[in-house]
This record gives structure tokens, C-alpha cells and sequence, in this order.
């Protein structure tokens, strides 16, 4: 054996000899990389089970539907909508307009870690090839000068027609077009938000009293929505509105969000459906395979109700949750 194979030899020895520290060191290093995430997350305020691996047998559905979640804003119930996503798949998200709240956002900054998990959460599922489709509203009005663009596989548009595996059509639209307050007095409508703002923030009060007692979500605000005779009208005229619209157009309903009112009704043969919204309902309108529509609660978080403790997926190192700054 000459000088240069003794060597070539000794330099192979211990590269297989080194080979196993590397690996650990990685591993340690990636480890370290997951605490350090989940730190931050905590010094943010996300539940430490939501960074849970994800369950392994998640509810599938053909479509999902949500709007109005108002993300960056205090109001927004982004880790009950988190929860939701980890143990929800489709095929297709329609993400039916509000989903940033940029009036909030121009007049005070807000953003969480479970605010960022949510889009984070969102951006996953594109990646593993679910269709995410974003209609904007007015609360994200600015994105309605990019319709017909992709952004990180998300597509914007300014209304859709949804086919259902039934042949159903279904106008998709955000429906502030049918805001007469937002139309033609959008001060005013500037002004409602504000109070509004109000309004949701004794919520999340009560919310977080609630939390702490063990008790399921409950709105406030739409209690008194509900039974206010004003706001009752009001929602009623715009479900008209916009089920005539759906008429107009010849298709057989209309999928929106805007009022923050979850329902599925039948007017004169044409179906309109409110997926409701994520700061007071915390509903989603679901698709199965067969074509049928139904509205989807979840305000109670799922280690509450059980579904928390099935088989797991192993936890991906891409999916730890990178967080931002958050300001009041």
C-alpha cells in the first residue's frame, strides 16, 4: 500500500467515524431550532397545543369557505381558526374577503403569533396542493387591484363561480356590493367599525373570563345583533339583496360573508349561504364529496371536546411557527 492509499484509507475511516456526530449534531441543532420557536410563540401568546403535531386522521372535505376573519385586529379568534384548519383539509379554500383587516391595520398595528400561524397554516396547505382561493372584501379592498394574480399559490379574484360535485353553480362573492352604508357612505361605515371595534373587544373580555372557567366561546355581540330589531332587519335585506343577485345571474345560490352572520336559506329556489365570519360565529361553510353544504361551528377548542387525543403526524420543521412583533 503506497503513502497516498494509507492516507486515502485514514481519511475514509474518519469521515464514517464522524459521520454519526454530524447526524447528532444536526438533530440537536433542529431540535434546538423547534424549542426556540415555540419560546417565541409563547412569549406571543399562542397555546403551546397548537404547535402540537398535527392529527393524523383530519375530517376532508371537497371545499371550505371562510370569511371575515379579520386578521390584525384583537377581535379575531385566530387560534380557534387554527385549531380548525389543523384538523380540516379540502381540496378547495375560498377565502371569501376580510381575511386582513387593512382599516385596522392603517390605524394601529396588530399582529400575533397565532395571527402569523393562521396565513402560515393557510400557505401549507397550498404547498401541499390544495386550491386557496382569495375574494377579496372591503376590509381588504387594496387586494382587489391584483385580481387575477398569484400570490404564493394563492389565487385573487374578484368573485368566483363555484361549481358543487352535484352541478350546483354558486356566485362567490364577498358582498359589501350590497352595503348600502359601505356604498355610498363609507365614513360612516368607517365610523360603525370603530364602534364596532368596541364591541368586540368586551367580547374578547368575556371570552377570556369564559376561557378561564372552562366555558365554550360565546358572542356577545351577536347575542345582541340577533335580538336588536334594526340589525335584524338590516340582515334581512341583504340576504334578499343578495339572493337576488344570485337570481340575476342565473345560478342556483350565492356563497358570501360580510354581515358576519352564519346561515344557509332558501329564497324562492335560490340557496344563499353566509359562512359567517371568525371574530363572533367562528363558523365555516364546508363542502363534502356528494355536494352538500353545511355550516361548521367550532368554538371549542379540540382538546376540549376530545379530538385532540388521536394519532399525531411527525411534526415538520418548516411548519414551526415564525413570529412577529406585536403592538397594540
Amino acid at each position: 500500500m503506497t503513502l497516498f492509499d494509507s492516507t486515502l484509507f485514514d481519511i475514509t475511516l474518519f469521515d464514517k467515524a464522524s459521520r454519526p456526530a454530524k447526524e447528532n449534531a444536526a438533530k440537536a441543532a433542529g431540535k434546538a431550532r423547534k424549542e426556540a420557536a415555540r419560546a417565541r410563540a409563547r412569549r406571543n401568546g399562542l397555546d403551546e397545543r397548537l404547535l402540537a403535531p398535527r392529527p393524523r386522521h383530519r375530517k376532508q372535505h371537497r371545499t371550505i369557505f371562510l370569511s371575515d376573519i379579520h386578521l390584525g385586529t384583537p377581535g379575531c379568534k385566530a387560534e380557534l381558526l387554527l385549531d380548525f384548519l389543523r384538523h380540516n383539509d379540502a381540496d378547495t379554500f375560498y377565502l371569501v374577503g376580510d381575511i386582513i383587516d387593512g382599516w385596522r391595520i392603517k390605524r394601529s398595528w396588530y399582529w400575533n403569533a397565532a395571527h402569523n400561524a393562521v396565513v402560515q397554516e393557510l400557505l401549507r396547505k397550498s404547498r401541499k396542493g390544495a386550491r386557496i382561493i382569495y375574494v377579496p372584501g372591503n376590509h381588504d379592498e387594496a387586494l382587489r387591484d391584483y385580481t387575477g394574480l398569484n400570490f404564493g399559490g394563492v389565487d385573487v379574484i374578484g368573485e368566483a363561480i363555484h361549481e358543487t360535485a352535484d352541478g350546483r353553480e354558486f356566485l362567490v362573492i364577498h358582498g359589501d356590493q350590497f352595503d348600502s352604508v359601505v356604498k355610498y357612505a363609507k365614513w360612516l361605515a368607517h365610523l360603525g367599525d370603530r364602534a364596532y371595534g368596541m364591541a368586540l373587544t368586551l367580547n374578547n373580555w368575556l371570552h377570556e373570563i369564559r376561557r378561564f372557567f372552562g366555558l365554550s366561546y360565546w358572542s356577545l355581540s351577536a347575542y345582541l345583533k340577533n335580538r336588536v330589531k334594526n340589525a335584524v332587519e338590516y340582515i334581512s335585506s341583504y340576504e334578499q339583496a343578495v339572493a337576488r343577485e344570485a337570481r340575476e345571474r342565473g345560478v342556483d345560490g350565492v356563497i358570501c360573508g360580510h354581515i358576519h352572520h352564519a346561515e344557509i336559506r332558501d329564497f324562492d329556489g335560490v340557496l344563499y349561504c353566509n359562512d359567517g365570519d371568525w371574530v363572533e360565529s367562528c363558523t365555516a361553510l364546508c363542502e363534502d364529496e356528494a355536494g352538500a353544504l353545511t355550516l361548521m361551528t367550532w368554538q371549542t377548542f379540540s382538546w376540549d371536546t376530545g379530538l385532540a387525543n388521536g394519532e399525531t403526524e411527525p411534526a415538520e420543521e418548516e411548519d414551526m411557527p415564525q413570529t412577529v412583533p406585536t403592538a397594540a
